[in-house]
């Protein structure tokens, strides 16, 4: 049974900092990229970050370079979404997901497999 499980979302201050799990299971991760979207109210889902499982490659949108990294830790299957500096526009559901194509990666329909999202509320 595939399952994406996410965790460390929450209600954090603006310019604080959180991180965001991922742990995988039921399938192949080696010859998947495992990505990060997020979606906010009234608005459609968008593409954070990718991560190439088998060589760490990595990717993220413009509009968070420099401040979101995302990571792997192989011995616990579990992917990360690293975000610095948070913002009141940040505040979205944050959803895991595989990918089978490394080139696919941009779109939610190059994924396979979601996680239920978690939720990120930045506040004052």
């Amino acid at each position: 049974q595939v399952q994406l499980v996410e965790s460390g979302g929450g209600l954090v201050q603006p310019g604080g900092s959180l991180r965001l799990s991922c742990a995988a299971s039921g399938f192949t991760l080696s010859t998947y990229a495992m990505g990060w979207f997020r979606q906010a109210p009234g608005k459609e889902r968008e593409f954070v970050a990718a991560i190439r499982w088998s060589g760490g490659n990595t990717y993220y949108a413009d509009s968070v370079k420099g401040r979101f990294s995302i990571s792997r830790d192989n011995a616990k299957n579990t992917v990360y979404l690293q975000i610095n500096s948070l913002k009141p526009e940040d505040t979205a559901v944050y959803y895991c997901a595989a990918a089978p194509a490394w080139a696919a990666i941009l779109k939610p329909s190059g994924y396979n497999y979601w996680g239920q999202g978690t939720q990120v509320t930045i506040s004052s």
